[in-house]
């Protein structure tokens, strides 16, 4: 994180402080905070009690310094509830009004920036949580995603937004980040350069992004990020909040519109020049190697280095989880921390030895797909949020334990309390969303269930609606699921490529 923006952004924590205790006052509206608030990465959770905080981490990679912050902060104010994000942050929850601003105060003095974190401001710039260590990767996207990041921040005083932007970088390799449907992604392509896409998003009215840009120079990237802002400032919707994302530019531009005036904006930037960029590409150590296998290590491009994957269920780390790692790895060389775009981290760098030691600290974690499903934090916390989320994922994992399913008969599940689709309900094999359905008993909360959806590069689709299913009915439908496709001793993708019928007809039976 460049530490001029720090200074930079200082003054408006008094902004923060005063606002924030008029809202615990009383003398502020939950909607007036949340307008305000969300700017600094901070919003009040449901009920106005406590609020939440959102660290801004680019491309979700935590330092050794960074794991010893958050450990000494989780320690210090006692926060027993840590969630990792889909956008690749760390959240601190329940914290009291004190809390809320010493901590905001104390990440800035370490360097970690939580402005625009939340609001109508460039978010968390996003990256592939294996860039530049993982195999078949076209290359490392990871320091053009710290550029990018240092740009965008650089934004935050200079221009209003319709709405929020989220950037993202891919190395070509999975798509883990959606790059093809933000609105903003840069794909890596084998020749170094990049595809640019714009104008994507999930929830209400998604899009598919538009492909803006082949062969973009990795040098030239800032000039595309400016001419994408240019293009939202200048077209998207101000005063219909609900139509204000870039993807409903397509709607109202069009997909060639959109290509024509992106390439306009990009020929007058380049024009003006002033924006080229040299990445600090930053090579990996060489330190001894040697030999593991698990499913939860992924060998490195590095020789005899791996990484090792750990999924919290749901995504929430134990509260001394941070200081437990920080103890752990302080000796290690290197190693590194990348929070996923799903609800968990790799810990990449490791020798043999150390993956052992890191796969026995995460041993806690999720062992299989299925454990490791995807749900937002839920409307016990969420102010917008209709179905529990984190709740139902708990419910559906213990039932689910109960069958003994080897790995695969279920894939994971996205579960997402409302229509924004936090978790990427809309793209999971199986996904989930939140909301409310008529009964004789009067209205009940529900889950709309929606079947195959991928991110994955050139296989990019929006799941279809299969069935509204109560939400006290779903750990029994993904069993019913579960059982007939372990019959058929098929995988659930397996399943569904020979049986996809079969899955409409199971869910059918809970509507």
């Amino acid at each position: 994180m460049a530490k001029n923006h720090v200074e930079e952004f200082r003054g408006d924590l008094r902004e923060f402080h005063e606002m924030t205790e008029k809202f615990y006052a009383g003398e502020v509206t939950v909607p007036q905070y949340k307008s305000f608030s969300g700017g600094f990465g901070s919003y009040a959770q449901r009920g106005g009690e406590r609020s939440m905080l959102r660290l801004r981490l680019t491309g979700g990679e935590i330092t050794l310094e960074d794991v010893k912050f958050i450990a000494d902060a989780i320690a210090r104010y006692s926060i027993r509830r840590v969630h990792l994000t889909t956008c690749q942050s760390v959240q601190f929850h329940d914290l009291t009004k004190e809390t809320v601003c010493a901590l905001i105060e104390e990440a800035f003095d370490h360097g970690i920036i939580t402005r625009g974190g939340g609001g109508d401001y460039p978010r968390n710039v996003m990256c592939s949580p294996l860039s530049g260590v993982e195999c078949g990767e076209c290359f490392d996207v990871m320091p053009y995603a710290r550029e990018t990041a240092d740009y965008a921040l650089g934004l935050i005083h200079k221009v209003k937004l319709p709405r929020k932007l989220k950037i993202c970088f891919e190395n070509g390799v999975k798509n883990d980040t959606h790059a093809t449907f933000r609105d903003m992604g840069f794909v890596a392509a084998k020749d170094g350069t990049f595809s640019v896409y714009v104008a994507g998003g999930l929830g209400s009215n998604p899009k598919m992004g538009v492909k803006v840009l082949d062969g973009l120079e990795p040098s030239r990237i800032l000039y595309a990020v400016k001419s994408m802002v240019d293009l939202f400032t200048e077209y998207g919707e101000y005063e219909k909040r609900a139509a204000s994302r870039s993807r409903y530019l397509q709607n109202t531009l069009g997909i060639d519109g959109i290509c024509n005036v992106f390439t306009e904006k990009m020929a007058d930037n380049l024009a003006q020049g002033g924006l080229d960029i040299q990445a600090d590409v930053r090579e990996i150590i060489k330190k001894g190697g040697g030999e593991i296998q698990d499913g939860r290590v992924i060998r490195q491009k590095q020789d005899g280095l791996y990484a090792v994957l750990y999924h919290p269920f749901g995504g929430n780390v134990a509260p001394d989880f941070f200081a437990r790692l920080y103890d752990l790895i302080r000796e290690m060389e290197e190693v590194r921390v990348r929070i996923t775009p799903d609800e968990g981290m790799y810990l990449i760098n490791l020798t043999a030895e150390e993956a052992k030691q890191v796969l026995e600290l995460t041993k806690d974690g999720a062992q299989t797909e299925f454990e490791r499903s995807i749900a937002c934090i839920g409307a016990a916390t969420c102010q917008v949020g209709i179905g529990k989320s984190q709740e139902l994922l708990a419910a559906c994992l213990k039932r689910v334990k109960q069958e003994q399913f080897a790995d695969g008969v279920l894939p994971r599940i996205h579960i997402s309390g409302c229509p924004s689709s936090c978790s990427a309900h809309q793209i999971g094999a199986i996904g989930m969303r939140g909301g409310k359905k008529p009964t004789p008993e009067g209205s009940k909360f529900s889950f709309m269930v929606y079947e195959n959806g991928s991110p994955v590069f050139g296989e990019e689709r929006f799941g279809e609606e299969l069935a509204n299913v109560l939400e006290e009915d779903i750990p029994e439908f993904l069993v019913t699921l579960g059982r007939a496709v372990a019959q058929e001793g098929m995988t659930y993708e397996q399943f569904r490529k020979a049986y996809p019928e079969r899955i409409r007809e199971i869910a059918g039976r809970f509507a």
